[in-house]
């Protein structure tokens, strides 16, 4: 079942989570992807612009814990996930102000879940994605920019959403299930040079 849902108010995740309950009786795993990234310089970023990124990337994602945690914690059982970034915990960009602050605020909630719900058998973890190559992306960005994102790469190559989705699956998954606290880094050894160049002479 679809609902669409503002997960900036707590009651529409509460509806959303009440709906996952009547459709299948119960809830294992919440998966919070929901997030916005406007690019503003922080001098130019009003305190409605801030509130408004906040309202959806980090309250959204206290609002969706809050509302699986009721059926989870019933149950004894449940995976909460969330979308981070590298973008925040790890490094930023300029007019990545607002964003790279509520990402490493998702990375402190989920530890702080973690240890919090760690006695009622939930898990809570996070996927940090680096570059990765979504339709968005290759609808509006030229191939320059493309090829650019791919140069920081050591990889090779950008990510793709399913690179992401099966970092989610894992995290889901029973072999996952001593894992708490944590999140999975997908971003194809981006965050590993200390400079620029980080290629090596050819062979």
């Amino acid at each position: 079942a679809f609902i669409r849902t503002d997960i900036s108010q707590m009651a529409e995740a509460e509806a959303a989570v009440a709906l996952a309950l009547e459709q299948h009786g119960r809830l294992d795993i919440l998966v919070q992807n929901a997030g916005i990234y406007p690019w503003q310089l922080i001098e130019n970023t009003s305190p409605e612009d801030w509130d408004r990124v906040m309202a959806v990337n980090l309250r959204g994602s206290f609002n969706a814990t809050r509302a699986a945690l009721v059926p989870m914690k019933a149950q004894r059982h449940g995976r909460m996930l969330f979308t981070s970034s590298i973008t925040g915990p790890h490094v930023t960009s300029p007019g990545h102000g607002h964003y790279s602050a509520t990402k490493a605020g998702i990375n402190g909630l989920i530890r702080a879940a973690a240890l919090e719900f760690a006695g009622y058998g939930i898990t809570v973890n996070g996927v940090e994605p680096g570059n990765i190559l979504t339709e968005a992306i290759e609808l509006h960005r030229g191939a320059a920019y493309i090829q650019n994102m791919q140069d920081s790469i050591p990889l090779g190559r950008l990510g793709s959403p399913r690179d992401v989705a099966n970092a989610f699956l894992f995290l889901a998954s029973d072999d996952a299930s001593y894992i708490t606290g944590t999140t999975i880094v997908v971003d194809g050894g981006q965050l590993l040079p200390e400079g620029k160049d980080f290629r090596l002479l050819p062979p």
